[in-house]
């Protein structure tokens, strides 16, 4: 399955209530797929506040998309979490309503060795007929996935990539020790032309959001051997994909991604507790990364 090499992990709208914005969802998607350029979408990602969505709201998230997207780019459902038999049921559900792939984020909190990794998520990949992409971001999670655990994964036939946060070490392990075929997306903005740079695929991603465009060009580039200018693009948009997770206070994701789409007219509302929106000043500061 082609899922392109720009890859939003899509915010969860909310309307003032704080309840999703059905109207606003399916223009967010528009936006993301015709105005940024964007190939495919992870619904119910961290950057869609999973942690603060019922599975009632997920479902109808992913049904939604599905649905609203017609055809038009891969609908990639948030599925994991750290309870592999709740995993398992959330990824079946998601699979009867016509989902294109499955995101697996490490099991957080209660830190599993590597073989608990490895066998759960093997567990979820067998419960269902559909492809698999591995989440490993350990600042969020407490867990890395080494890369000799995503290896053996690779291995398993509907693990068909990993969305890594690692150093460009791990990365590089990955890509060079994986089975054929087996896709390695970045997930840091910041590291996206470096990680195509060792043969990795692509980038999912947060800044896709208000930058997509420019990704995508700065990929294209890479791609058909401009190296020089795809090194000019990076260096234009490293500002924005860093500063959108380096505001003042750390305010955590989504809520600058959210702020800056607000400030573009994209309205998706504010976030969910315990997460709050960004402050005056941190809105000055997102203001300044998109001038």
């Amino acid at each position: 399955m082609d899922f392109g090499r720009l890859i939003a992990a899509m915010v969860t709208p909310f309307d003032s209530n704080l309840q999703i914005n059905w109207d606003q969802t399916g223009i967010l998607i528009d936006y993301l797929l015709e105005e940024q350029a964007n190939d495919s979408l992870v619904i119910s990602g961290t950057t869609g506040e999973s942690p603060t969505l019922t599975e009632e709201e997920k479902l109808e998230l992913f049904a939604f998309a599905v649905k609203h997207a017609n055809g038009r780019c891969k609908i990639i459902a948030g599925t994991g979490s750290n309870d592999t038999a709740h995993s398992i049921h959330l990824s079946q559900e998601a699979e009867k309503l016509g989902v294109d792939a499955l995101l697996l984020v490490a099991p957080y909190y209660n830190r599993p060795s590597q073989e608990g990794l490895y066998q759960h998520f093997k567990a979820i990949a067998e419960s269902v007929s559909i492809p698999c992409i591995l989440y490993n971001v350990e600042s969020r999670t407490g867990i890395n996935i080494d890369a000799d655990t995503t290896i053996r994964l690779s291995h398993i036939p509907n693990i068909v990539a990993t969305k890594d946060c690692a150093d460009l070490d791990q990365i590089t392990r990955i890509v060079s020790g994986a089975a054929p075929g087996f896709l390695v997306y970045s997930g840091d903005d910041t590291m996206a032309l470096p990680v195509l740079s060792v043969g990795g695929h692509g980038i999912i991603s947060v800044a896709s959001h208000v930058i997509g465009k420019e990704m995508k060009s700065m990929i294209n580039c890479y791609l058909q051997g401009d190296t020089r200018e795809a090194a000019k693009v990076h260096a234009k948009i490293h500002p924005v994909m860093k500063g959108l997770f380096n505001c003042p206070h750390r305010v955590p994701n989504p809520a600058p991604v959210k702020y800056a789409l607000n400030s573009k007219g994209v309205d998706v509302g504010g976030v969910r507790l315990p997460l709050l929106i960004a402050t005056e000043e941190e809105g000055r500061f997102i203001d300044s990364l998109l001038k």
